[in-house]
C-alpha cells in the first residue's frame, strides 16, 4: 500500500466513524432535550458513593455541552492516530472503533443519567440506576465493533526487494522446514489488571450496584483475549494470535523486508501494554518490557511482538522470506 492510499483511507474513515459518533450523540442529546419541560431544574449531573445519591447540579444545556466537548475531544484524540499513524489496517480498525464507542458511551449515559429525573420536583431525588454505568460501556461496544468490522483490510502487497542482507538468518538446506512457536504472556498488564478488576469488584460490593459485576467480568474477558498470544514463524510467515483465537494478526512471508530484535519501552513507545499503536503507526502486541520481535514490512508497515526468544524467531522468518523472492 502506497504512502498516498492509506492515508485517503484514513482521511475517509476518520470522516465516517467522527460523523457516526457525533450522529449517535446528537440522536441522544436531541432525545434529552426533548425531556427539559418534565425535568427538574437543576438536574443531577453527578452522583457520589453515599448511598447513591446525587452530589452535583447543573443544568440540562451545560450538561449536554460538556458532553459535547467530551465526544469532540476523544474523537480528535483517536483521529490523530489514524490520520498520521494509520499505515495498517489494524490501526484504523482501532480508531473506527474507539470514535464510534465514545459517541456511543456518551450517549448512553446522557440518556440514563437523564431519562430517571423526568416528573421529578426536586433533582436531589434523582438516582442512577446500578445498571447504567455497566450499560453504558457495553451497549456501545456493538456499533464500535461493527464499525471495525467496515475498515478494509491491507491488500496483499509482496515486498519487490529482498531481505536486507544483513538480516539475521538461520541455515536451513533447500526444501528444509522449520517452525518457530513461542508463548507470549503479559506479566506486568495481567497483574495491573488483576488490582484493577479486585478493585472494581470490592467497590461495586462496597456500593451494593450488582450490576455493576458486568464491567469486571469484562475487563476480565479483555485480559484474557488481548495478555495471551501464541506466536509463530513458518512457511507462510508471522502468525500472533490470541490463546482464545481473537484478536489476531498475520505477516506474510512475502512482505517481510526484516525482522530483528529490538528493545521494547512500553509505556515510552506505545503508551501502555496489550494491543497498541505506538508513534509512526507501528502496531505492538506489547506484553512486558525486554525483547521484541520487530517486522518490518512493505508499504512502511512494522510489527512489534514481546517473546522470548525473539532472535531466533527473527532469523527464522528473514530466511523463509528470502525463499519467497527466488
Amino acid at each position: 500500500m502506497t504512502d498516498r492510499s492509506w492515508r485517503a483511507q484514513a482521511r475517509t474513515l476518520v470522516l465516517w466513524s467522527s460523523l457516526t459518533s457525533f450522529a449517535l450523540f446528537a440522536a441522544a442529546a436531541a432525545i434529552a432535550w426533548s425531556w427539559r419541560d418534565d425535568l427538574p431544574d437543576p438536574i443531577a449531573s453527578h452522583w457520589g458513593t453515599k448511598a447513591g445519591a446525587p452530589d452535583g447540579f447543573g443544568s440540562l444545556s451545560s450538561l449536554i455541552l460538556g458532553d459535547t466537548v467530551l465526544v469532540v475531544l476523544l474523537c480528535a484524540l483517536f483521529s490523530a492516530i489514524a490520520w498520521f499513524w494509520g499505515v495498517s489496517a489494524i490501526s484504523r480498525r482501532m480508531v473506527a472503533a474507539s470514535n464510534v464507542w465514545a459517541g456511543g458511551f456518551s450517549a448512553s449515559l446522557l440518556l440514563f443519567m437523564v431519562g430517571p429525573q423526568r416528573g421529578l420536583p426536586d433533582a436531589t431525588q434523582a438516582t442512577l440506576p446500578g445498571w447504567a454505568v455497566a450499560a453504558a460501556i457495553l451497549l456501545p461496544l456493538v456499533p464500535a465493533v461493527v464499525a471495525a468490522l467496515l475498515v478494509r483490510r491491507d491488500p496483499p502487497s509482496p515486498s519487490t526487494a529482498p531481505v536486507a542482507a544483513d538480516a539475521p538468518r538461520i541455515a536451513l538446506a533447500d526444501g528444509e522446514r522449520a517452525v518457530w512457536i513461542r508463548r507470549a504472556d503479559g506479566g506486568p498488564g495481567l497483574i495491573v489488571g488483576a488490582i484493577v478488576m479486585i478493585a472494581i469488584t470490592l467497590l461495586v460490593v462496597w456500593l451494593r450496584q450488582w450490576a455493576l459485576l458486568a464491567v469486571p467480568v469484562l475487563l476480565a474477558a479483555v485480559f484474557v483475549a488481548t495478555f495471551a498470544y501464541t506466536v509463530r514463524v513458518d512457511a507462510t510467515g508471522l502468525t500472533v494470535r490470541s490463546l482464545i483465537g481473537w484478536p489476531g494478526t498475520h505477516v506474510a512471508a512475502d512482505e517481510v523486508e526484516r525482522a530483528s530484535v529490538t528493545e521494547v519501552h512500553p509505556l515510552r513507545q506505545f503508551g501502555g501494554f496489550g494491543w497498541r499503536v505506538g508513534r509512526g503507526g507501528r502496531v505492538g502486541v506489547v506484553l512486558r518490557s525486554g525483547d521484541g520481535l520487530l517486522v518490518e514490512q512493505s508499504g512502511g508497515r512494522s510489527l512489534v511482538v514481546t517473546v522470548d526468544d525473539a532472535a531466533t524467531g527473527a532469523a527464522l522468518l528473514n530466511t523463509l522470506a528470502d525463499r519467497t523472492h527466488r
